[in-house]
């Protein structure tokens, strides 16, 4: 910038955000992509330059009016070394700069908020862990990474926030995550750059860049009084999972308290991290995932529970931090005729009951 005349960079910025042929730089990743972008343009560009100067000149220089003879003209070897190495060079650079801008991208910060996004025929659905649900718009903060954990309901899609410099395929069957930390408030679009079928250059929505206080009081106004956990909560209980996965001595299935992120060995002798993935293959086909020591009576939920309720389930499972809740479902749904007439245990306090977090 400080090469030019600053009007002629504020034309140029104002020309290519206007005409949309540069979309703004609104993350904190987008100026380290546009860097390796105009630094492949740039080298292609001499390149191209280099290539149209040597064939001008040769054309020139060796035309049949200067030489009607042809002359043999013998290789060089430092010129062949010369003309293999520099591009190879230059590609390495591109190929290295662009892995560690891929790795960092699809590599989540460990303190990401996270936020779930459902792709299906022709509409972006995000559910926000405090229980909110938004249709084609996402609200997020300025200053934190959100962590967006995708999948699709039905075909192939393709999550895309040009000023972000974002882009992940929402896969049926499968999470897919990518995460970004917005700079600038605003709003951004989204389009989905898969084809998806005929309303798909219909599938647009918005980016809702807000300040941390503004952020804070969207979430308090646009709540529907349950967190996600407390919707996979009831969901647990409507479908009578306490009735196995308890901590009593007969249980017919493992214990879920503080099982996310853990290492379990399945029934083949196979270990595997207790991630979002896993809980999902493990409430849609348990019969494949089955922990050792359990025999695999789980039946199937595929085609049963929405992808929006298995999301609410996994949210649930991945805040029980004790079995004190999974306790509290059974005792409610398993009352026994002698125990008519009993005082029931008191209540305890939060601090103590382990409840889910929110």
């Amino acid at each position: 910038m400080n090469l030019i005349s600053p009007v002629l960079w504020q034309f140029l910025v104002h020309w290519m955000t206007n005409f949309a042929l540069f979309p703004p730089e609104a993350s904190t990743i987008a100026p380290e992509s546009d860097a390796l972008y105009f630094f492949m343009v740039l080298v292609s560009i001499v390149g191209l330059t280099i290539v149209v100067l040597l064939i001008v000149s040769f054309s020139i220089l060796y035309s049949k009016k200067r030489h009607p003879q042809a002359i043999q003209i013998e290789g060089s070897t430092l010129l062949e070394a010369t003309w293999t190495i520099i591009p190879l060079g230059l590609f390495l650079i591109m190929f290295v700069w662009g892995a560690l801008l891929y790795f960092r991208i699809y590599t989540p910060p460990a303190n990401a908020m996270n936020i779930y996004v459902v792709g299906k025929q022709w509409m972006w659905k995000a559910e926000h862990p405090g229980g909110q649900h938004e249709i084609d718009s996402l609200h997020v903060p300025t200053g934190r990474p959100v962590q967006l954990t995708m999948i699709s309901q039905d075909v192939f899609h393709s999550f895309s926030i040009p000023a972000f410099r974002v882009k992940r395929e929402a896969i049926p069957g499968r999470y897919t995550t990518v995460w970004f930390e917005a700079t600038t408030p605003g709003t951004y679009h989204l389009f989905c750059t898969q084809y998806c079928g005929t309303n798909h250059s219909a599938m647009i929505g918005d980016i809702v860049v807000m300040t941390p206080d503004d952020f804070r009081k969207w979430l308090a106004g646009s709540t529907s009084g349950d967190s996600l956990a407390q919707d996979g909560e009831r969901l647990f209980s409507s479908l009578s999972c306490a009735a196995c996965h308890n901590t009593r001595p007969d249980a017919r299935g493992p214990s879920l308290a503080n099982v996310y992120g853990s290492k379990l060995t399945l029934s083949s002798g196979e270990a595997v991290t207790a991630d979002d993935a896993y809980l999902r293959q493990s409430i849609l086909n348990p019969s494949q995932h089955g922990i050792q020591g359990y025999a695999p009576i789980m039946p199937t939920y595929q085609g049963q529970i929405s992808e929006e309720g298995v999301i609410a389930l996994v949210e649930y499972i991945k805040n029980l931090n004790s079995d004190y809740r999974v306790q509290q479902t059974l005792n409610t749904t398993d009352l026994l005729p002698e125990s008519e007439g009993k005082t029931a245990p008191a209540a305890k306090s939060p601090a103590a009951s382990g409840e889910v977090k929110q």
